[in-house]
């Protein structure tokens, strides 16, 4: 360790990241401490990686984190994640922290309360940060020809309290992010209707959780991937000129949902527990003859008319190579989703599940594998209660055996079971 050259120790810590662990390393002998001053480029807080953090008080939490920061030069990463500590940290030295490594970041993360709140973005506007993540504060007054990021690539708000005119601006103070994730906001709004409207012509991928508007207008050209959760949205709408590869939704209800020609360029869409109007839903997904994963989970359908039957998928997504089905509780839609005798030439992976294991979901099953000749694995979800009765030990044991019986013959097919 001795002929290591110093900037090589740089480099050592700078993996080792987390302060405490920095601190104790570079007391090992003077060339170590050299190391730590010149030549570090990472360093984290983090209150989940030492309880000792949360046991502390804000005043001295802002000491440590002071003399430890003040011993650097060039730091190029700093990440402060001190949300679950119960005191606020003080405004001075959470900017001075800033003003000290502003020159010299490249990627921040910054979530802790502080009083009185803390303007990162005036703090940081104008520096070469590619990479931000902002909690647990308020962002209002946005200029975006004061407050510019012109290197930022990746933005990350959470738990941040903001309007929805001043996230706009936001995005339009960033030229060349392509990432964006908004979680759990609190949105302030101009009118009585809940609107945002995002614009980025750079943006390739969002990430939005727990938000609850009216309308949602997103115009982004460049857009690829597109994930919503745990959301209710009235209307959302995309205005792009195609180019959208990845769609999911988790727990998310849309009443209107327009994608526009972006639904002809879909390579993955992947549905979970979603509420929508379902056959406009399908509408627009089976113009995307580039298809190679779908995944519909947690749907319940209400009328046989909302189903996408097996045909149509087999049809319409020639290139689909996984595919993954839940239907819940309606037996009669197990056989109805069967029609057809289009093959699923390429679909390798199969992953199928019911809240009711019955004969009727084995039928659907052995189905299934008959429409697809190439399948390499299969994945069985199901969910299982608590047995209380013989009968249902039995209904148990009788798919199980039903299910061995069947795979005898497609020996070549890996299955997996999985219960809940």
């Amino acid at each position: 360790m001795e002929c290591l050259p110093v900037e090589v120790i740089g480099n050592i810590l700078s993996r080792v990241g987390a302060a405490r662990d920095v601190v104790v390393a570079s007391a090992t002998c003077r060339k170590w401490r050299e190391a730590g001053r010149n030549h570090l480029r990472t360093l984290s807080f983090n209150s989940a990686d030492w309880p000792v953090y949360r046991e502390l008080s804000a005043s001295r939490l802002e000491i440590l984190i002071t003399q430890t920061i003040f011993q650097t030069k060039g730091l190029q990463s700093l990440s402060i994640s001190m949300a679950d500590v119960a005191d606020e940290f003080s405004a001075a030295p959470v900017i001075a922290w800033l003003m000290y490594t502003r020159d010299s970041l490249r990627s921040l993360l910054h979530l802790v309360r502080t009083a009185p709140p803390v303007n990162v973005l005036e703090r940081c506007g104008r520096s070469r940060l590619e990479a931000l993540v902002l909690g647990f504060t308020s962002i209002s007054g946005v200029e975006p020809s004061y407050q510019r990021f012109p290197c930022l690539r990746f933005l990350a708000l959470h738990s941040v309290s903001v309007s929805a005119l001043d996230l706009s601006l936001l995005l339009s103070a960033c030229p060349l992010i392509e990432s964006f994730s908004l979680v759990s906001p609190d949105i302030a709004m101009s009118d009585s209707q809940a609107t945002m409207e995002l614009s980025s012509p750079t943006l390739k991928r969002i990430y939005v959780e727990a938000i609850s508007l009216d309308k949602f207008v997103l115009d982004a050209d460049s857009l690829e991937s597109l994930h919503l959760k745990n959301s209710t949205l009235e209307y959302f709408e995309l205005v792009g000129k195609g180019g959208l590869r990845h769609l999911r939704f988790d727990d998310v209800s849309v009443i209107h949902l327009d994608i526009g020609d972006t639904a002809d360029y879909l390579e993955v869409v992947d549905v979970n527990d979603f509420t929508i109007v379902w056959p406009k839903f399908y509408q627009t997904i089976t113009r995307s003859a580039k298809l190679r994963r779908l995944r519909l989970w947690g749907v319940v359908f209400d009328v046989e008319d909302e189903v996408l039957d097996l045909e149509t998928i087999a049809v319409c997504f020639p290139r689909l190579s996984h595919l993954s089905l839940s239907y819940e509780t309606r037996d009669s839609l197990v056989h109805y989703g069967l029609h057809g005798s289009t093959m699923l030439e390429n679909v390798v992976a199969l992953e199928l599940g019911s809240t009711v294991i019955n004969d009727l979901f084995t039928e659907w099953v052995a189905g299934l594998l008959e429409r697809c000749p190439n399948l390499k694995k299969l994945v069985i979800h199901g969910t299982i209660s608590e047995m209380k009765t013989r009968e249902e030990c039995q209904t148990l044991a009788g798919f199980t055996s039903s299910i061995v019986r069947l795979m005898r013959k497609y020996i070549n097919v890996d299955v997996q079971f999985e219960y809940q």
